[in-house]
């Protein structure tokens, strides 16, 4: 699935993790004639080390350099806190430049993130940022909305910086990242942004009857969960897939008339059914689980889009099968979309597709793109995007096994993904990437550009190790055999993740670093030596990631 659209303490050091790894990712410089990209990669390990890191970064953040974007509380570990800290050039943020820091009794005790040396770029733009909307508008027709571009340094893949317009568009091509040069005009950089009180009775997509949390009133039953914390609001857009665009961009609004609805509170409706109901569980997971509000752990409402094309214009609208027919997608802003599937009798790849929300891995993944997005904001790009990408797989598993009985069939817990509507097999294991054709090991990963550099492909790596740090096996390729923890102890490997990827890793995180921040939290968690952290170390290991 993919996604898309949308703030210091030593007193226990001996739990410091990371290695405070001065790592220099050199560049060559371009032919431009922009100087040289210097990334410095922040994992800090030992006492003396993170003293020097924890006095370098202060003295950022005194000179401005560094500036808190984000204090949050640790909602596994009374008395943690973690800060996000956003890199500055002269007032300008620095794409991908930040650090989380973790704090334990106000001094420092763990630090993650990167930050970039020798930037000498002019900070004022010769294009404003209406021209920067005229610019992106006028490529190709993409609506980039309301939403002001924000002017950043950007660090070039090809080596130095450049001063950008950051824009995010709309279109029936997808929804995209676009940086334009401040200077020139010229499109520097393009990724996919795509991720993906009253109860009644409702039968999902595979015929199944669920309760289901609406709002009654005026005769009317609306979807509309009274039930949670959040406002929960699932809308049929009745194959308007116009309106869904321009409510995407921001050019309209969603109203009481846009919700779903329902006669007798006998709901009939499957795809509704299902987006509403396994948003409630997603929501119940988290915080049963992880002690999470929401995707945001403020209560963001969540907002869900169903029908947003019919089945039956499929071969009219064939172009935009991969954004409203197979596939599902987080657009930011806590909204999903869910695609609708194939007619019957059509399949793709031999595969038949049923409605996306019918599954609720997909569903749960979806959502947790919005926890990354409110919490570590993973770049969608490279293995940053990959590890976006597997923790959402992650979250999938862990609330298919919160709320469902393991077994092989039809809405029962595995470690597939998709598998309940995409049929047979699904689109990704955890278990065993190779038999979908992704890498079960660094050594065999995707070295290209496509998929924003592999993001889906890759992401097999990391969760390949989630796995084996759980159940524990023998990786195909190393042919090291892990011990896991254990199917019984599950819920541990999923908090040391969960905690890692959302408090612990800066947005341009490598495996590398996911590696040393899991290591990290089982150490916070479970003490140094436990099995946890024995079982997630010689996962990794297994895996080819060092």
């Amino acid at each position: 699935m993919s996604r898309r659209r949308a703030s210091p303490r030593y007193r226990s050091l001996c739990v410091a993790s990371a290695a405070l790894a001065l790592v220099l990712l050199t560049a060559q410089a371009p032919a431009t004639g922009r100087q040289e990209r210097i990334a410095v990669a922040v994992n800090a390990a030992g006492l003396g080390e993170l003293r020097e890191w924890d006095s370098r970064l202060t003295r950022m953040e005194r000179n401005g350099e560094l500036r808190v974007r984000q204090v949050r509380q640790d909602t596994l570990i009374p008395g943690r806190q973690h800060d996000r800290l956003d890199q500055y050039h002269r007032g300008v943020r620095v794409f991908g430049g930040d650090v989380a820091r973790q704090l334990d009794g106000g001094q420092v005790a763990s630090l993650f993130g990167t930050v970039y040396e020798g930037i000498a770029v002019d900070n004022s733009p010769a294009i404003d940022a209406e021209r920067a909307h005229e610019i992106v508008r006028g490529r190709e027709g993409g609506h980039t909305g309301g939403r002001d571009p924000e002017l950043v340094v950007l660090p070039l893949d090809e080596g130095g910086y450049a001063l950008a317009w950051r824009l995010r568009t709309v279109s029936r091509r997808g929804i995209h990242q676009q940086f334009v040069d401040a200077q020139t005009g010229t499109l520097l950089l393009e990724y996919s942004d795509m991720k993906s009180q009253t109860v009644g009775r409702g039968r999902g997509v595979l015929g199944d009857s669920k309760k289901i949390s609406i709002t009654a009133a005026g005769g009317r039953f609306t979807a509309d969960d009274g039930l949670r914390p959040p406002s929960l609001r699932t809308n049929d857009m009745q194959g308007d897939y116009t309106r869904v665009l321009e409510y995407l961009d921001g050019s309209v609004s969603l109203n009481d008339n846009d919700l779903a609805s329902d006669g007798d509170n006998d709901w009939t409706d499957g795809p509704v059914v299902d987006a509403h109901v396994y948003a409630g569980y997603t929501y119940d997971y988290l915080w049963k689980q992880f002690n999470r509000r929401g995707l945001d752990d403020r209560n963001i409402p969540i907002v869900s889009l169903v029908h947003p094309v019919r089945r039956a214009d499929v071969f009219e609208l064939f172009e935009d099968l991969h954004f409203f027919y197979t596939n599902a997608f987080y657009a930011g802003d806590g909204i999903m979309v869910y695609g609708v599937g194939l007619p019957a009798g059509v399949t793709l790849g031999g595969q038949v597709w049923d409605f996306t929300s019918g599954a609720l891995d997909i569903v749960a993944h979806e959502l947790a793109h919005g926890v990354t997005d409110y919490s570590s904001a993973l770049i969608y790009r490279n293995e940053s995007g990959a590890l976006n990408e597997a923790f959402s797989d992650i979250m999938a598993v862990g609330a298919e096994f919160f709320f469902q009985q393991a077994g092989s069939g039809s809405r029962q817990a595995d470690y597939f993904i998709g598998e309940d509507v995409i049929r047979p097999g699904g689109i990704r294991s955890l278990a065993t990437p190779q038999a979908f054709g992704d890498p079960d090991h660094y050594s065999l990963r995707f070295t290209g550009t496509a998929d924003n550099g592999g993001v889906h492909t890759n992401s097999g790596i990391p969760s390949h190790a989630f796995y084996l740090a759980v159940e524990g096996g023998t990786n195909r390729t190393s042919g090291q055999t892990v011990q896991g923890v254990g199917a019984d102890n599950r819920v541990q490997i999923e908090r040391v993740f969960y905690r890692a990827f959302t408090q612990m890793l800066p947005a341009g995180a490598t495996f590398a670093t996911a590696r040393g921040a899991t290591i990290q939290a089982a150490r916070d968690l479970f003490g140094s030596g436990s099995p946890p952290e024995r079982a997630i170390t010689d996962a990794w290991s297994a895996v080819g990631v060092n």
